[in-house]
Parts: structure tokens; sequence; C-alpha cells
């Protein structure tokens, strides 16, 4: 799987701007580094936490690798740390900082002290209160988008690195490094799983 391209082209779409020798060197970077060394190069030691902690509810194992089983933490810290400008750093940190208070407030825990029952009521209520991202095509949001939030743009995010990533690319999405014949007009259900890029 061309896993360069896949990314830049998801990134275009997703409106992120990354030259391929960042993203490169991210990618590299994240299939060598094991979780159990990991240091940020952006987010703080609490931060990392939790990231971490929101990828394992939002993307958990299951038959199939969770987020964290591919990294998805390591890969959104090295894309903050590597291609946002301070003012979009500063964002994300300052919108994680919201997010932690008002589970303070509601629950007098941060999001990471929080139980499992209550993290996922917290995550709930996220998806229900948070606005929804517009649908975009080649990198143009469609229509006017209201701002959606930290908790969509994180989860956008998290499925953005998951469905990007070369496991999941090869061993869970459908997969075929060489197309072959176009069939324009299919039955979904012939098709099968989603395609990996």
């Amino acid at each position: 799987m061309n896993r360069r391209k896949a990314i830049f082209n998801t990134g275009v779409l997703a409106g992120i701007g990354l030259s391929g020798g960042t993203l490169l060197t991210v990618f590299q970077s994240c299939k060598n580094e094991s979780q159990l060394n990991w240091q940020p190069l952006f987010f703080s030691e609490a931060e990392g936490t939790f990231v971490a902690r929101m990828l394992d509810l939002i993307l958990p194992r299951t038959d199939t690798p969770g987020a964290l089983d591919i990294k998805a933490n390591i890969f959104i810290d090295r894309i903050i740390a590597e291609s946002y400008d301070e003012e979009s750093q500063q964002k994300i940190r300052s919108q994680m900082s919201d997010f932690n208070t008002a589970c303070k407030e509601k629950y007098g825990q941060v999001f990471s002290a929080l139980d499992e029952n209550k993290q996922i009521e917290v995550l709930q209520s996220a998806e229900t209160t948070s606005g929804k991202l517009n649908y975009g095509i080649w990198g143009k949001t469609i229509g006017k988008e209201s701002p959606v939030g930290f908790y969509r743009s994180f989860k956008a995010m998290a499925v953005w690195a998951y469905l990007t990533s070369e496991e999941i690319g090869k061993n869970v999405l459908s997969y075929d490094p060489i197309p072959q014949e176009y069939k324009g007009c299919i039955p979904v259900s012939d098709v099968g799983n989603k395609w990996s890029l």
C-alpha cells in the first residue's frame, strides 16, 4: 500500500497540507516507536494520557486492532508537533484544557481520572452536543460549516489516523495494490468492506 499517497490524499480532503517529507518521517517514526518508550513531541504527559484514553474509547480493540494498537496517539502527536503552526497548536491545547475543565465542573475530575462509565457518558454527551462536520470534496467543505468543537475535530483526526494506517489498510479494509477492471455499476452488497486507498 502506498501509505504516503493515501495520507496525502486524505490530508487534502481534510484540509491539512503536509509535505511528503514530513509525512514520511512521521510514518516511519510512528511505526518504529513502541507505546512503552514513547515520549510525546507536542503533548505533555497528562495530555498524552488524555489523548490515549480518548482514542481507546473512540476506537477500541475488538476483532480488529484499536487506535492504540496502530499507534494513533503517536501519529497525532507527531502530526501536531511537526506540521501545525504555533497558533493551531495553542488552539488544540486550549480546547483539550476546556474539555477537561468541563469534565471537572460536572464530575469533579478531569477526563482521564474518571471511571470508564463516566468517560463513556462524557463522550456520548459530546457526540450529541458537538457540531457536525460538513461533507467535503477535493479539500473543500460543502456549505457553511459551523464550529464543531474539540470532540468532533479530535474524533475526525482519530478516524483519519486509523483508516490511513498501514495495518488497517492492508489487513482490515479491502486492499488491491494492482486494481484491475473498472465496474461502475455493481450492487453495494457485492463490494463487501470499505476499500483502502
